[in-house]
């Protein structure tokens, strides 16, 4: 099948951990991996960021990324990228009309807003995932989201027109059905894990004479919104334990990050900046040693589309603890692989931290639970098999819906 992924601001290539560059681009780029493996043509427009990038990168899957021109060739907040979405939907349409697509995915609002529009002649069928949504985001963050105005109505447009909405948790079926799009035009694929680089080989201390605390870890990138004040503030009634931050721009310059400094003067207003470790970006390969050498991964984000550090954790074999809300409802299974606790709970989330790190026999049952359930659920194999029905799907539709969201 030829396949086109469209990812406007998250490429494949991305450096993680940058404000804009974390779940999206993985998933983006294992997909696109894990689709070429299997024979499929598989090709990954993003915007050109930069203009020493070449036009086209061939990746060792098979798969290419190319660099669309719309907008000026430098980093661009993503939420300042509507203005350039018809030129990139005219270069896509541009690309197309030649040779279309059988399929077109778009990733992220903005993407499918241009890819509707680069398809509005052509028959070819536009599958849809947010992997976030602006009526949460607006709803979490107020007066503090720089979302453009617009982008509730037209991410719902763009839900009623493309041919299916994939979306990654059962949470954003409902959070979509709220804004008007019915349940049975939307199938449910998760995100995915690479089980072989995220396994369990045993602990690894980073620092001489760690095991004198507990460490507590974090993941992701340095924006409120991720709640690493709610571990931090959790902290302070831990005594024995350590908290790992890693996320946000190189090591030796994180301090300068602003939401770094915010976390580092809460620490210290609390008392616990001797045990609160800011490690900046940490290369993707080097993550799960790091995962391993956790106690306890902590992810307690205010609101999470999907989540990919708990699949992370828990496929390395160590439990997690995380907030309540999207897509930790479909990962974590309460009780048996890790638990969820209220968001903004800095007094649940401790208690929960110590009754765990107390009872270590529970804490490797979870762990290993956790590895069960991701091997079960979501490996990037599974991803990939769910994500070509859906395709086959649209390609060809059938006469009669089937109904329901998967």
């Amino acid at each position: 099948m030829k396949i086109v992924m469209v990812s406007e601001h998250a490429s494949p290539l991305a450096t993680l951990g940058g404000t804009d560059a974390g779940g999206q681009n993985v998933y983006v780029a294992r997909l696109a991996d894990r689709l070429a493996g299997r024979g499929h043509e598989v090709t990954v427009y993003t915007r050109r960021d930069d203009d020493d990038l070449p036009d086209r990168v061939p990746l060792p899957s098979g798969a290419v990324v190319e660099h669309v021109r719309a907008g000026p060739a430098r980093a661009v907040p993503k939420d300042e990228l509507l203005e350039h979405m018809p030129c990139f939907g005219a270069q896509l349409a541009r690309r197309w009309e030649q040779e279309p697509p059988e399929v077109a995915h778009a990733h992220f609002w903005m993407s499918g807003l241009a890819t509707m529009l680069a398809t509005s002649h052509l028959t070819v069928p536009v599958v849809q995932t947010y992997h976030a949504l602006g009526t949460v985001k607006r709803r979490h963050q107020g007066a503090a989201d720089t979302s453009p105005p617009g982008r509730p109505d037209i991410e719902r447009r763009i839900g009623m027109s493309c041919a299916r909405v994939l979306a990654t948790c059962s949470d954003e079926v409902r959070e979509l059905t709220a804004m008007g799009i019915p349940s049975y035009h939307c199938s449910v694929v998760p995100c995915g894990v690479d089980t072989d680089q995220f396994s369990p080989r045993g602990r690894i201390a980073l620092t001489p004479g760690r095991r004198a605390r507990y460490r507590l870890l974090t993941i992701g990138r340095l924006v409120a919104r991720k709640g690493v004040d709610l571990a931090l503030r959790a902290l302070a009634r831990i005594p024995d334990a350590e908290l790992v931050v890693a996320g946000g721009p190189p090591a030796d310059c994180v301090l300068e990050d602003p939401e770094a400094a915010r976390l580092l003067g809460l620490a210290r207003h609390l008392g616990v900046a001797e045990r609160l470790v800011l490690l900046g970006c940490v290369p993707h390969e080097d993550m799960p040693a790091l995962i391993r050498s956790s106690d306890l991964v902590l992810c307690t984000p205010v609101y999470e589309p999907f989540g990919i550090v708990p699949l992370e954790a828990m496929a390395c074999g160590v439990p997690v603890i995380a907030t309540d809300v999207g897509g930790h409802r479909d990962t974590v299974a309460h009780g048996e692989t890790g638990l969820l606790i209220e968001p903004g709970r800095p007094d649940l989330l401790a208690a929960a931290v110590r009754d765990l790190l107390g009872a270590p026999e529970r804490l490797a049952r979870f762990g290993s639970a956790g590895r069960t359930r991701v091997l079960d659920r979501f490996t990037w194999g599974r991803v990939a098999d769910g994500v070509e029905s859906v395709y086959d799907r649209v390609a060809a539709p059938a006469t009669v819906p089937s109904g329901g969201a998967r």
